[in-house]
């Protein structure tokens, strides 16, 4: 018989397993090693129900994290059906095409049973800081010059961890003890949420967790359809183009359909896949259309597996957000992060007021890697974020990741791991587009190494060339630049830095939203005090 909840417990139980998510986000924080998980937060933690479907996700996640790691515990039961589980498995892949859309994104899963039944699994990914291979660039023709590709398998088996898979990671890294380290992290994230999961059952006598589930994903579930309903139907078409490689832009195109309470989304007529590694999986591209529905329909509504089966995603296969093996995609986010700014372009055609002008990203990355004095080899990876867009309610936010929310790393951290001088680290006066809500501001950052051996350095950067625009009449945000001593560079490139040699950053500001000539004397008087904007171009008019 199916156990009903009345409202009081059902609250209960989901505080419950909000808190025992969030709490093994906080233990995987403390005991990581790399600064992609304790400083940046390029990682999520999610318990799932025995089928797979995402049941709680922590509040620390990023948003592709969200709607890829349960399709990847999906994939892991098609590789290990429930009769080759045992209590004590962890199964592990970075898969670019089950995973997250590249290989530096590792995602471990724990099967979780009670009674001697699988009743869920905690499950964990994150960015590690490093997989081998070339260092991480758009430069790669093929996925086979990225990195230690580890398909669907066990790192531990009934509690006994593969030794063999241990020493091949470890040899195929450049940072073994920081990779290491923050994959048993990861293992600490999914013991914890076991531990917590299980205890939780016990209290409130849950046998397993499908009558939970159920009523969870379907009141978000029914939420989500009804938030599709209020909009009309109809077909919406939205298009933009990035900065693409060697400057030859790249074009995406958006078509979604509102029929009844479902929204489907189709890709048809975007460029094909590249032989560059910007290429952005499925996987990852439809975690990004997920996102974008969400924040336009339903945003307060809690992410799981309900929330997302009204939504369905085509995409033509070779195309550049649905890229065919061996693509490239270890810098798929040069891509992806644009997704959910062309669902924006199409619901913003009917519900303008629940979306905003372009942002300053995608997020600006520095890569490292190189020998320190004693032959040790070294790999880092550091964020910078530029301004999001404005809206029809504020400014948008100056340094800001979006639409993933990986921190910006700090000076002092930065210059502790790698040896590097930061000559200054602020705002980007000017770089918000003008709107009657300003767009954010990104910021300057000058570097200088300070390495007595050469540094091979990369970048995650857009923007370049295609300014984040505004809407409503607000004003297009500066573009990003880069600079390597001095002069202005393509930062799709790898590049060799020696000592002395300088790094200038200057990450996009985000649209303006609404006419600039509307927006208060006060607030401008604001922004010349804040040093936001400078007196000459905040009273230039159209410019």
């Amino acid at each position: 018989m199916s156990r009903t909840f009345d409202a009081i417990e059902l609250e209960l139980l989901w505080r419950r397993l909000i808190s025992l998510v969030d709490e093994a986000a906080a233990a995987m924080v403390r005991t990581s090693f790399s600064t992609l998980v304790r400083e940046s937060y390029d990682f999520s933690c999610v318990v799932t129900d025995a089928a797979g479907q995402s049941l709680v996700q922590a509040s620390e996640s990023i948003p592709s994290f969200i709607g890829t790691l349960p399709e990847t515990v999906k994939h892991f039961l098609r590789h290990f059906p429930e009769d080759q589980l045992s209590p004590g498995d962890v199964l592990i892949t970075n898969d670019i095409w089950l995973g997250t859309g590249h290989l530096p994104d590792v995602t471990l899963a724990k099967p979780i049973f009670r009674n001697g039944k699988l009743i869920a699994f905690s499950a964990t990914t994150a960015h590690v800081p490093d997989i081998g291979g070339k260092i991480r660039s758009p430069e790669p023709r093929e996925v086979f010059e990225e990195g230690l590709q580890i398909p669907p398998m066990k790192m531990m088996a009934a509690g006994k961890t593969d030794e063999t898979l241990v020493a091949l990671i470890r040899k195929n890294v450049r940072t073994p003890d920081q990779t290491m380290g923050d994959l048993y992290a990861q293992i600490v994230a999914l013991d914890l949420m076991e531990d917590r999961l299980l205890v939780l059952m016990e209290n409130y006598g849950l046998p397993d967790l499908t009558d939970l589930a159920r009523e969870i994903q379907g009141r978000c579930e029914a939420a989500m359809r009804a938030a599709i309903r209020e909009l009309p139907d109809g077909t919406y078409h939205s298009e933009l183009k990035t900065d693409g490689i060697m400057d030859k832009p790249i074009t995406i195109k958006m078509a979604l359909t509102i029929k009844g309470d479902e929204i489907a989304i189709d890709f048809a007529g975007t460029d094909a896949q590249v032989d560059r590694a910007i290429n952005c999986a499925l996987c990852y591209t439809n975690a990004m259309c997920m996102y974008g529905v969400k924040v336009c329909t339903n945003s307060n509504l809690p992410n799981n597996e309900g929330a997302w089966r009204p939504i369905t995603l085509t995409a033509p296969p070779g195309c550049i957000v649905n890229p065919q093996f061996p693509a490239p995609g270890g810098s798929r986010m040069l891509i992806g992060h644009y997704i959910p700014m062309l669902v924006f372009g199409c619901l913003g055609q009917i519900v303008p007021e629940r979306v905003m002008a372009a942002c300053g990203s995608p997020m600006w990355g520095m890569n490292q890697s190189g020998v320190r004095e004693g032959g040790k080899p070294y790999a880092n990876m550091f964020f910078y974020n530029g301004g999001m867009g404005g809206n029809t309610q504020r400014d948008g936010v100056t340094c800001l990741s979006w639409p993933s929310n990986v921190s910006s790393t700090s000076i002092e951290i930065s210059e502790h791991i790698a040896p590097l001088r930061f000559h200054h680290k602020k705002l980007r006066p000017d770089s918000g587009g003008p709107g009657r809500h300003r767009g954010g501001l990104g910021q300057e950052i000058l570097i200088e190494s300070r390495s007595e051996t050469p540094i091979a350095v990369s970048f995650l950067a857009e923007r370049t060339l295609f300014p984040a625009f505004g809407i409503e009449g607000g004003k297009d945000g500066a573009p990003g630049e880069l600079r390597i001593n001095g002069e202005k560079t393509d930062p799709k490139k790898q590049y060799v830095l020696n000592k002395g040699d300088t790094v200038s950053l200057g990450t996009p500001g985000g649209g303006g939203h609404g006419d600039p000539t509307l927006r208060s004397t006060a607030a401008l008087a604001a922004d010349i005090a804040a040093g936001y904007v400078t007196v000459q171009s905040a009273y230039q008019g159209d410019d």
